[in-house]
């Protein structure tokens, strides 16, 4: 294959399929003499008596550098259809952005994924080992194919943890955040049993509701745990609870604003049902 492109090892895995590809080791080459190590053209290969396939793009008419067969040394201008002649192609080569669909034509685009599930064809292994049939459509047992198909719970949450964050932390997704919303309690006793009361509030109307009541820990503690955590609403109850306000915050948009602790369950309320 050209020399800028790696072997994609599990193409060539499924290229030569049932077979099991293995790499040339040294007591490989001691059987083979006439193959040089590190300079094997493809020159004296059918002399060899050695099938072997070429990379789609060795075409005939190409002119390649190859090994020459013999220790440290080079061919150029080695001339496919002239110089050697392939028994076929194989799709074993790393694939690149640019290249060409193999259906369509058009360049490949590559991008990152994340596998959040998976397929496994089991086959008849354990359906043979555990006698597993069932019946046909002619009434008779027949062996049943088995296949394995899941989804990774751990995997979705990494999954949402890199796609909805910011430089402050997590963003959940108000759809699968695991609670509603977050209030916290900044520190004095009649801020955190204000922080408890609006939370069996919230609880009663049917939220799920973390609430920080945490007497030991600073309000700052608080605050920056709050946006690590990322719940889609947090409540503040601080301060401003002398004026009878607590801080309502959007975690997605970082928006604030003061309202009443007296109206504060029914607009928490309107927020997450926004």
């Amino acid at each position: 294959m050209p020399g800028d492109r790696e072997v994609d090892f599990k193409r060539l895995e499924a290229s030569l399929a049932p077979g099991e590809p293995a790499i040339f080791e040294a007591a490989d080459f001691a059987k083979h003499p006439g193959l040089v190590r590190g300079y094997i053209g493809p020159q004296v290969l059918r002399e060899l008596g050695i099938r072997y396939l070429v990379d789609p793009r060795v075409v005939t008419g190409t002119s390649w550098v190859t090994g020459a067969n013999e220790p440290g040394k080079h061919a150029a201008n080695v001339v496919a259809g002239r110089d050697f002649t392939p028994d076929g192609t194989i799709e074993a080569a790393e694939v690149r952005a640019g290249d060409p669909c193999p259906r369509c034509g058009a360049e490949l685009s590559i991008d990152r994924g994340i596998e959040i599930g998976h397929i496994f064809q089991l086959g008849r292994k354990y359906a043979d080992a555990a006698g597993l049939d069932a019946l046909g459509p002619d009434g008779k047992p027949i062996r049943v194919t088995m296949g394995s198909y899941g989804i990774g719970v751990s995997r979705a949450v990494a999954v949402i943890a890199e796609q909805a964050h910011d430089a402050l932390g997590l963003v959940w997704p108000r759809e699968v955040a695991p609670a509603d919303v977050h209030i916290v309690g900044t520190g004095k006793e009649n801020q955190i049993e204000a922080a408890l009361e609006l939370g069996a509030e919230l609880e009663s109307r049917g939220l799920r509701v973390l609430v920080d009541d945490r007497p030991q820990v600073s309000p700052g503690v608080k605050f920056k745990d709050a946006e690590l955590l990322g719940l889609p609403t947090i409540v503040v109850v601080g301060r401003g609870l002398s004026q009878g306000v607590v801080e309502l915050r959007d975690r997605v948009t970082g928006e604030k604003q003061e309202i009443p602790l007296a109206e504060a369950a029914d607009r928490v309320l309107a927020a997450v049902n926004a």
